[in-house]
């Protein structure tokens, strides 16, 4: 796929200008409450964007390099809904208000988005020239896929490095200033609580990037696709917090599903390496299976989560039963 440099500027612009729209003129001074239908409705609006942009890959590039991207966003968009256990545990823990919540994830993403980039483009030079890079890449994904089986802590949040240095070093108010990141305290700037926050969101980010950004070169080897979709999943990941503020927690097997697409694709980037060292048993995976593996990993998850949200359990049934006797018996 050969992308000039003119088309990366006027993507890179066109990314960067829907974020500033979003941020400073869409949802600039709204001190309204995110609700679920306005969440639901820009969800929308960024879903429709990052199809579209599929569409003029197929239009442009063809079906190949489409299937490619499109696998990579719903890959990418699937693993961030995973990160946004984190995100409302640091919104909690630092008590942010709800009207700053939308700036400070959008700012705290905008940093992601830029430091993931950098990643992309090392990623990237690393495999067009060492093919066991793929190896790597994929050992690495097995393996936090077994992670995620086994269960730990990954809902819970733990201070960075680059998180102890800023709060270290540089100066902070003590309390809020509506949606400001800067203030005037004790007659010298200082940041708020709230540029914390943001520090804390886009470098917390960077940690989740070390599995999914190997997983989306499993998928496509391309920097323009793996970089466009991870911007689009990224973009829409503010709203998508609000949208499933109360679903996570019935997405019970939502860990098992991603474990087995991140295993999967694992042993998809070790069986590409083996095959470009000539071995014949290795075969090289299409797009097209890996598409239907992670479209329906992803239903059969969402179905079982839900269907075991919606069954009773044992010791509601025995209370229901209880109640039901009571009342035969008045």
């Amino acid at each position: 796929m050969s992308v000039s440099p003119l088309v990366w500027v006027l993507t890179i612009a066109g990314i960067l200008a829907v974020i500033a729209a979003d941020l400073f003129v869409i949802h600039r001074n709204d001190t309204r409450e995110f609700t679920t239908r306005r969440a639901a409705f820009w969800s929308a609006i960024y879903i429709g964007l990052a199809v579209l942009f599929g569409i003029g890959v197929w239009a442009f590039s063809g079906g190949r390099y489409a299937a490619e991207y499109f696998g990579g966003f719903v890959t990418e968009k699937s693993l961030s809904v995973d990160n946004l256990f984190v995100f409302m545990v640091i919104l909690a823990r630092f008590a942010v208000p709800k009207q700053a919540q939308h700036t400070v994830l959008m700012a705290g993403i905008v940093i992601a988005l830029l430091l993931r980039g950098a990643f992309i483009a090392v990623g990237a030079a690393a495999i067009s020239t060492f093919t066991w890079v793929f190896f790597i890449f994929g050992a690495f994904l097995v393996w936090t896929a077994i992670g995620l089986v086994r269960g730990g802590d990954e809902d819970e949040f733990k201070e960075n490095a680059l998180l102890r240095w800023a709060k270290r070093v540089v100066p902070t108010s003590d309390e809020y200033h509506g949606s400001r990141f800067l203030a005037r305290s004790g007659g010298r700037r200082m940041l708020t609580p709230l540029a914390i926050v943001m520090i804390a969101i886009g470098s917390t980010d960077v940690l989740f990037a070390l599995d999914s950004i190997p997983a989306i070169f499993g998928l496509t080897t391309e920097p323009y696709l793996v970089f466009t979709a991870n911007a689009f999943a990224l973009m829409g990941l503010v709203q998508l917090f609000f949208l499933l503020g109360g679903l996570t927690d019935r997405l019970v097997y939502l860990a098992h599903g991603l474990a087995f697409i991140l295993g999967f694709i694992g042993v998809k980037l070790i069986l590409h390496a083996l095959h470009e060292y000539g071995v014949g048993w290795a075969p090289d995976i299409p797009i097209w299976l890996s598409l239907a593996v992670i479209a329906g990993t992803l239903a059969a998850t969402t179905v079982a989560s839900l269907a075991a949200g919606r069954r009773p359990s044992g010791g509601a049934a025995l209370e229901r039963a209880d109640e039901t006797t009571k009342t035969r018996a008045e």
